[in-house]
C-alpha cells in the first residue's frame, strides 16, 4: 500500500496546485446550494431535514465527477507520461488505486464543506442527524461509483472531452436504471432485463441511505460495484503497458 499511497498523495496535490480544486468545488457548491434552496424549497417546505439537498446530490455528482475523472488518464496518454509511470516499479492496480483514492478524497472535501448547511437545518429544528450521516455516507458511495466508471473510461482515450462525455453517460444509465421508463422498457422485452437493471440502479442504492438505513446489501453493492470497475480500470491500463 506505500505505493499506493505515495501516488494517492502526489493526487491530490495535484488537485490543489492548479485552480482545478478551488473551482470543482465553487461550482459544486453553488449548484447544490441553488437546487437545495431555490428549487428545493428548502425554506417553503417547514421542515427541519436536508431531503432537498439528498434529492439533487447524484445528479450534481453524475454532471461534476466526470469533470474530475476525465484527466486521470487521458492527461497522462496524451502527455505522454502513462509510458514513464508505468515503468516505474510499481503494480498497475497500485496507480489505479492511488489515482482513485486521491479523487475520492477530493470529493469527500467538497462533500464536507457542505456542512454550513446541516449546522442551518439543526438551528431550525431538530433533524435526525443520523439519517444526515447516512445520507452523506450515502452520496460519498455515489461519488466512488462515478469515480471508479469515469477512471476506467479515461483510460481508454488521451481526449478529455470524449472521456468526459462517455462518462457521464455512463453514469447517466447507472443513475436511472430503476426509473420505470426504462424497467418498464426492458421488461417488455425481457422480464429479467428489468430486474437486472433495476438492482444495478446506484440512485435505488443511495434512496435507502437517505433514510437512514444503512444496510449490508445496499453496502456491499457499492462496494462491489466500485470493485468491478477499478478491475476493468486495471485491465485497461495492463493493455495499455503490453502495447
Amino acid at each position: 500500500m506505500r505505493n499506493t499511497l505515495i501516488i494517492a498523495r502526489r493526487e491530490l496535490g495535484g488537485y490543489f496546485a492548479t485552480p482545478v480544486a478551488a473551482v470543482f468545488i465553487v461550482i459544486f457548491l453553488v449548484m447544490i446550494s441553488v437546487l437545495t434552496f431555490n428549487v428545493g424549497g428548502f425554506f417553503d417546505r417547514d421542515q427541519a431535514d436536508m431531503i432537498p439537498f439528498f434529492g439533487f446530490l447524484p445528479w450534481v455528482l453524475l454532471l461534476l465527477v466526470p469533470a474530475i475523472t476525465m484527466r486521470l488518464w487521458a492527461e497522462e496518454r496524451r502527455l505522454g507520461t502513462i509510458e514513464i509511470l508505468l515503468t516505474l516499479p510499481i503494480r498497475a492496480w497500485e496507480a489505479v488505486l492511488g489515482k482513485f483514492l486521491a479523487a475520492w478524497c477530493f470529493c469527500l472535501i467538497a462533500l464536507l464543506l457542505t456542512f454550513p448547511l446541516v449546522l442551518t437545518v439543526n438551528f431550525l429544528g431538530k433533524p435526525d442527524n443520523g439519517m444526515i450521516a447516512a445520507g452523506y455516507l450515502g452520496g460519498l458511495m455515489v461519488a466512488g461509483c462515478f469515480l471508479s466508471i469515469g477512471a476506467a473510461i479515461s483510460a481508454l482515450t488521451r481526449n478529455q472531452v470524449i472521456a468526459f462525455v462517455l462518462s457521464v453517460m455512463m453514469c447517466l444509465l447507472v443513475a436511472v436504471a430503476s426509473y420505470p421508463l426504462v424497467t418498464d422498457f426492458l421488461s417488455r422485452n425481457a422480464p429479467i432485463l428489468g430486474e437486472v437493471a433495476r438492482g444495478l440502479s446506484v440512485n435505488e442504492r443511495f434512496q435507502s441511505f437517505t433514510r437512514g438505513v444503512i444496510s449490508l446489501p445496499d453496502l456491499t453493492f457499492f462496494v462491489s460495484f466500485i470493485l468491478f470497475w477499478l478491475f476493468a480500470n486495471v485491465v485497461i491500463i495492463q493493455a495499455r503497458k503490453a502495447d
